[in-house]
């Protein structure tokens, strides 16, 4: 037996990645434990204590199984759901039918969760607690791209950006006035109520996706 473990030295926590693992209470605890010690993590998790201190809203943590700031891939959503406050993490492991397909569109493009970073538009929790979801209001997602630049700032190996949905779309203006070199590609939301209305809607996210993909295999020029 090794000393360390004859010593009753901690053990790394258990994880077990897979869409939905997050509704998992063990689950969701290890993968915060990893969150403490997650160095690639820290300028993220700075940057969204800074937003909490400024904007008094609940700002949720970046998957530690992710890229963090080494993230080559940014895949902006919209805003954080209700459900975000009882599980304050983003992550394509979360629960429900967004969480699946995102990662069953992300594995099926190939695209390394390791080189990712899923992020929101609007990074805060914008619902009151018991309050049901709804869109995000025009001044709110001003005020969310405020914060863009500097996430941006806090990735130096992007090599692209994914906007998933009609608000995260309006990121791009921004992405592109603060890293001209970055490719911003556009996909539907993964939701299920989106996804679900045609055919074309998984075939327009894969198609984006697929792009992504190939431009992270691309050698840097």
């Amino acid at each position: 037996m090794p000393a360390a473990a004859a010593r009753g030295a901690p053990r790394a926590p258990a994880l077990r990645p897979h869409a939905g693992a997050l509704s998992d209470p063990e689950e969701r605890a290890a993968r915060h434990a990893l969150l403490r010690d997650a160095p690639h993590t820290a300028p993220i998790r700075a940057l969204a204590e800074r937003m909490r201190q400024a904007t008094g809203r609940p700002v949720p943590e970046p998957d530690p199984l992710d890229g963090g700031a080494g993230a080559a891939l940014l895949l902006l959503l919209e805003t954080p759901g209700p459900r975000m406050l009882a599980d304050p993490i983003v992550s394509r492991d979360k629960p429900g039918g967004t969480g699946a397909n995102l990662r069953r569109f992300l594995d099926t493009a190939r695209i390394p969760r390791r080189r990712t970073l899923i992020w929101n538009t609007i990074p805060w929790v914008i619902h009151e607690p018991g309050a049901r979801n709804r869109a995000p209001r025009a001044a709110e997602l001003r005020a969310g791209l405020e914060w863009l630049p500097p996430l941006l700032d806090a990735l130096p190996d992007l090599r692209v950006a994914v906007l998933a949905g009609r608000f995260a779309a309006a990121a791009e203006p921004t992405i592109r006035a603060a890293r001209p070199a970055i490719p911003v590609l556009a996909m539907p939301h993964p939701s299920p109520t989106i996804v679900c209305t045609s055919p074309a809607i998984p075939e327009r996210i894969m198609a984006a996706l697929t792009r992504a993909s190939a431009i992270l295999r691309e050698e840097p020029a």
